[in-house]
């Protein structure tokens, strides 16, 4: 699939794959920030892209951060609809102990663009029967 990408700074890498295969592409930070514990920030990517319709792109966490520093995507996940043209923002928060320094080009979150179905809602009096019925919030059965 090929989607439309604009770059608003030239010294920011595009959306990339790590390894072969890999369902995230990393994304990039396009300014310097820090976050003291506690604190959320949008970070700017310096890209912004065109997801075609019926598709959306996700931003995900990257697994690293959120195990090494304890930042992660405050809005995981994150959703970029397709009629949007603006730049890629990303929402960070630090969980951790102590301040953490974003710097410029620095990999900030992951992007998985997909297919999405349209849905049309159909009203019913009752839902259909299902073997898990009513239960969640923990109530699959098992401990």
């Amino acid at each position: 699939m090929k989607i439309e990408i604009k770059r608003l700074d030239d010294e920011i890498p595009l959306p990339d794959y790590q390894h072969a295969g890999d369902a995230g592409m990393d994304i990039y930070s396009a300014e310097s920030k820090t976050l003291a514990p506690g604190e959320r920030g949008l970070v700017m990517t310096g890209l912004k892209v065109a997801v075609p319709e019926y598709h959306a792109g996700f931003v995900y966490p990257r697994s690293g951060l959120a195990l090494d520093e304890g930042v992660t995507v405050l809005n995981a996940d994150g959703v970029i609809d397709p009629g949007y043209r603006g730049e890629v923002g990303v929402l960070l928060i630090n969980h951790g102990q102590s301040e953490f320094e974003i710097k410029k080009g620095d990999r900030i979150a992951q992007l998985i663009v997909q297919k999405v179905e349209e849905v049309e809602w159909k009203e019913v009096e009752k839902l259909s029967r299902s073997e898990r019925g009513e239960g969640g919030f923990g109530h699959t059965g098992k401990n």
